[in-house]
């Protein structure tokens, strides 16, 4: 189980996966906070400590190929998990990716595993 002050970023345009996900990572112990595009992702980069950031892939406000240009530019130092139903194994994406639909047992441990590198 994660250490309560572990903070997760979760950015998902879809509310049902971005609430229920939340929820879930919350019962687990750790600190998340939400946004629905880059966009509000960036505000909570800006305005809070983040080690794991948990991105859906293709949003319409600030998504895909930009947002992880700018992931990789801005964000070096965090853990970036990416999530998607469009990607598939043979597009280049320089993080993890976690294929939609997904476990959240398995996106937990992965980022249990990304915050213990990290230490």
């Amino acid at each position: 189980m994660a250490d309560s002050k572990a903070s997760v970023l979760i950015v998902e345009d879809e509310d049902a996966i971005r609430l229920t996900l939340r929820d879930y990572l919350l019962r687990k112990n750790y600190d998340v906070l939400v946004a629905s595009d880059g966009v509000g992702a960036i505000k909570q980069l800006l305005d809070r400590d983040v080690q794991v950031i948990v991105t859906d892939y293709r949003m319409d406000v600030l998504g895909g190929d930009y947002w992880i240009r700018f992931l990789q530019k801005y964000c070096p130092e965090k853990h970036i998990l990416i999530t998607s139903g469009f990607l598939r194994p043979e597009f280049p994406i320089p993080f993890e990716v976690l294929y939609k639909p997904f476990d959240y047992g398995d996106l937990e441990r992965m980022i249990s595993e990304a915050i213990e590198d990290g230490e």
